[in-house]
């Protein structure tokens, strides 16, 4: 019971910075699930698989009402979304692949590599700069195919690849968020997928969980963060976003820095 809390309080952050940077929650919430999985004594071979599984599982939820207000705002470049959306679930089915053959270690240390790697862009505020045009069909296939892979193995929406890449192909921000929140639900919904059927090939299982996805805390994440997620925009327009950005990268080096050494 007293983890059932503490998911409910994974999702209660996760939705309230997520809200309140823009950046997806799966960069709090495997961490975090990897600390308290390790607490409830799951197998370490399969402990982070589980962890990122159930990070994409969330973010199929929570990626629903985002979309709906992005599209409600007629932000989203939807001719963008369709031609990106082959290449993501590629992306993302081959990322769940790849990260099957990956040591829980490896996996691990590949994920600390992604959030130093976001949490110093926050921390320095590093942008891209429009530099080209939206590429045709088969460029933005393969765009999303590495977005896709990348985002699916660290448990993310993809945000931290999606926006940066069409700002860089001139896409307005607001489009360029709005858009890439649409592109979180094939990222999320197929790497998940991924990770539930290479899970079922595990020799080791866990009570109530399917493949890489443990449905208790799948819950109680979900429960709070589409709850916070809203409070956490509303705060985004109050509070001092540079330092609190800023705070947020410190955050996640730190986050990073206990996934490489844990």
């Amino acid at each position: 019971m007293e983890y059932i809390i503490l998911y409910l309080l994974v999702g209660a952050l996760a939705g309230l910075l997520a809200g309140l940077f823009g950046v997806g929650g799966g960069l709090v919430i495997v961490p975090v699930l990897v600390y308290l999985f390790t607490l409830q004594n799951f197998e370490p071979s399969v402990l982070v698989h589980m962890a990122i599984g159930t990070s994409l599982a969330t973010i199929v939820i929570t990626s629903l009402s985002s979309v709906f207000a992005h599209h409600k705002h007629g932000a989203v470049r939807w001719e963008i979304v369709r031609q990106l959306t082959p290449g993501i679930v590629v992306g993302a089915l081959l990322g769940a692949v790849l990260a099957d053959l990956m040591s829980a270690n490896i996996l691990r240390r590949f994920f600390a590599f992604f959030e130093w790697f976001v949490g110093i862009q926050l921390l320095l505020n590093l942008k891209s700069r429009a530099a080209r045009s939206v590429p045709g069909v088969i460029g933005l296939f393969f765009a999303g195919k590495i977005i896709g892979a990348v985002s699916s193995i660290v448990g993310i929406g993809g945000g931290t690849l999606t926006v940066p890449f069409l700002v860089w192909c001139n896409v307005k921000m607001r489009e360029a968020v709005a858009t890439s929140s649409a592109c979180g639900l094939p990222i999320a919904l197929a790497g998940a997928i991924g990770f539930m059927a290479m899970g079922l090939q595990a020799e080791t299982t866990v009570n109530n969980s399917f493949g890489h996805f443990y449905f208790p805390a799948f819950l109680g994440i979900i429960i709070t963060s589409t709850v916070f997620a809203p409070l956490g925009a509303m705060l985004a327009h109050r509070l001092p976003a540079a330092l609190l950005k800023r705070l947020f990268g410190l955050f996640l080096i730190g986050l990073g820095s206990y996934m490489f050494l844990v």
